[in-house]
């Protein structure tokens, strides 16, 4: 490839960027248990991947209360703060530039990390697919208790909290996960919410909760610092399906223009979604012409489709999972045209510096 869309600079939000690859968010598992504190091995970690345009961490819970997984790291107490900034400062040392990524995890969790309560969720609607990690096995989501609108402003609360922990770590942004059938995801859907009150019915009221915390992260961190992951077509598992889950996500990522994001980023979906009719089969193509802001595309990207995307604006940036798990040095092996590591699927969740800081980078 002689000249490469992907290797262009671009200014995403507050930051001028070298090129267009941004790491995707990507639970590892890693962190130390039971206090949900990143290591100095996420900084190792991260710091080698520092050549992507943005990094997005993997999912950090803004609270005890949001907590779904085993060894997941979070935003909410001062160990936590203190292993992110660790991870902040050995990014920044190589120039990087690194968003976390804030998440609650709603319905998809499981009373053993609540002290024996219920998950939380907009309606008591148990999810029919997915599992949790506990230290103790993989468990199927349990049946949430409905939250109170006093608990929703609560939860309000905790992400603006989260977002000025993240400042105090060291982060140059924030994302939004509103994705992937998480609490954000399950406010939007139908079919995970049937209030009755102002968080629920209308397409109005479902998105009420998205951007009320959009508010509250804009009020500490200025909207070009801010950005918002969604997944109109779902993801696998979670079961987040309605009749009409196009129209709830045009009238979201249309009114998202009203807010100057860093980025929105769009994940396509993991599995075919030919069996359900009323999905969006490829995301970006479809949403684009709703967003006037800058789009980045997530989701099964190879160097060549990625480039070709941009070129026909479709996104202006690429978001990478697996290839950055494998390819510490990813930018420069396109800039090269150089072979890529294999990923090993074993090591993704879990586990040690195997399959996590050991894959090689060029010589």
């Amino acid at each position: 490839m002689e000249s490469q869309a992907l290797l262009t600079p671009i200014k995403i939000g507050a930051y001028q960027l070298p090129n267009r690859m941004l790491m995707s968010p990507l639970t590892r598992s890693r962190a130390n248990n039971p206090d949900s504190a990143p290591t100095a091995l996420h900084a190792e970690y991260y710091a080698q991947r520092a050549g992507a345009g943005i990094i997005i961490t993997e999912g950090s819970q803004i609270s005890e209360q949001a907590r779904g997984y085993a060894f997941t790291p979070g935003i909410h107490s001062a160990a936590q703060i203190a292993g992110w900034k660790q991870v902040t400062d050995a990014v920044h040392a190589k120039d990087g530039r690194i968003f976390i990524q804030l998440w609650h995890c709603g319905r998809i969790s499981h009373s053993y990390f609540h002290n024996g309560a219920a998950p939380v969720a907009p309606s008591a609607i148990r999810a029919e697919s997915g599992n949790c990690f506990t230290d103790q096995g993989i468990v199927r989501p349990e049946l949430p208790r409905a939250l109170t609108i006093a608990e929703i402003k609560a939860i309000i609360e905790d992400y603006r909290q989260a977002a000025k922990n993240a400042q105090l770590a060291g982060f140059d942004g924030v994302q939004l996960h509103g994705a992937n059938g998480y609490l954000v995801d399950q406010f939007l859907h139908e079919s995970s919410n049937q209030r009755t009150d102002e968080y629920g019915g209308s397409l109005e009221n479902r998105a009420r909760f998205l951007f009320e915390v959009l508010d509250a992260l804009l009020s500490v961190w200025g909207a070009d610092k801010v950005a918002v992951r969604l997944s109109p077509s779902g993801i696998r598992g979670f079961d987040s399906v309605d009749t009409d889950p196009v129209s709830i996500f045009e009238y979201v990522i249309s009114r998202l223009n009203d807010y100057p994001l860093a980025f929105l980023e769009l994940v396509e979906p993991l599995d075919p979604v030919t069996d359900k009719p009323q999905m969006v089969q490829k995301v970006a193509p479809h949403f684009r012409p709703f967003y006037r802001g800058t789009l980045v595309s997530n989701g099964g990207y190879t160097q060549e489709t990625a480039n070709q995307a941009i070129q026909a604006e479709i996104a202006d940036a690429i978001a990478f999972g697996k290839a950055f798990i494998a390819n510490p040095d990813l930018p420069i092996r396109f800039a090269r045209n150089a072979p890529l590591n294999a990923w090993n699927q074993a090591t993704f969740y879990g586990g040690t510096a195997v399959g996590y800081t050991d894959y090689p980078a060029l010589a």
